[in-house]
């Protein structure tokens, strides 16, 4: 909440890649908020979250709605920055404001196409072949149809973009310290590309690959609801938390990290006195 109000709130950081953080951060929050409803209902009604009802298909749909969105976005701000460092020697095509609105809306599209299916009937509640135990009343077929090719997208994306971005930083300070000129900042900008492609592979390999291996076991499960109970529910719960500290995670990877946003936090804490003077320096 905090990253999403100081960027709608600040002319200055109405950025295309801060477009891009500030949807993150709204969807991170759609995810959070769908998570707690699933929490409610656990605990009001908790053989509903297990054997499944129908309570459970729209908590469901917003949850993958939310995670969805969160996936794209990922995947929209790492092509966002390798076309940035790609096509900085280049007049031709720059990205704007307009196409990170435009990212943002086919996001979002997409993400309400595909999390909406079991609401219009890709569901199991009236069959219990290829019914899911993990996540019932929803199919397997369902899950796993949403599940490998976005898990496939959300990593092998990133994957050529950051390592392009690296290899194109590469060339550049090979190139000018061929022509004698300093090479400081193509150093310092390499050093912080590769460590934050770390940081976001290694938070969504934490976050993600645990839910990415209930899915699978799901499908190749054939044991019913309470041959599995109680240890299976406790490691699907622990996926949602895992997802959840994504949620947390991607505002201080993505948006903290940025030198201008981060000033600008800084800023709110200031006194009304001395935020001007903050501002102007």
């Amino acid at each position: 909440c905090t990253a999403i109000f100081t960027i709608m709130a600040t002319k200055d950081l109405h950025k295309p890649i801060l477009v891009l953080f500030c949807n993150l951060a709204f969807s991170d929050l759609f995810t959070s908020s769908s998570g707690f409803w699933i929490s409610l209902l656990f605990i009001t009604n908790p053989d509903s979250t297990i054997f499944g009802s129908k309570d459970m298909l729209a908590p469901y749909a917003f949850y993958t709605i939310s995670i969805l969105s969160t996936i794209y976005n990922l995947v929209s701000i790492g092509i966002e920055r390798y076309l940035a460092v790609a096509e900085s020697i280049r007049t031709r095509f720059r990205v704007s404001r307009k196409h990170s609105l435009a990212a943002v809306l086919i996001n979002w599209v997409l993400a309400f196409l595909f999390g909406c299916l079991p609401l219009i009937g890709w569901n199991c509640l009236h069959r219990e072949n290829r019914l899911s135990v993990l996540y019932s009343p929803l199919c397997v077929d369902y899950l796993i149809f949403i599940t490998i090719p976005n898990c496939v997208v959300a990593f092998i994306v990133p994957l050529f973009t950051y390592l392009s971005i690296i290899i194109i930083l590469r060339k550049r300070k090979f190139k000018m310290k061929a022509c004698g000129q300093a090479t400081s900042t193509y150093k310092s900008a390499e050093i912080q590309v590769a460590r934050t492609s770390v940081f976001i592979w290694l938070l969504a390999l934490i976050s993600y690959a645990p839910f990415f291996a209930g899915v699978l076991f799901d499908a190749t499960n054939h044991q019913c609801h309470l041959e599995l109970y109680p240890s299976t529910y406790i490691f699907r719960n622990c996926t949602a938390m895992l997802v959840t500290i994504n949620c947390l995670g991607n505002p201080i990877i993505y948006t903290l990290k940025m030198k201008e946003l981060r000033a600008k936090l800084k800023a709110l804490k200031c006194p009304s006195g001395n935020r001007v003077h903050a501002c102007t320096v």
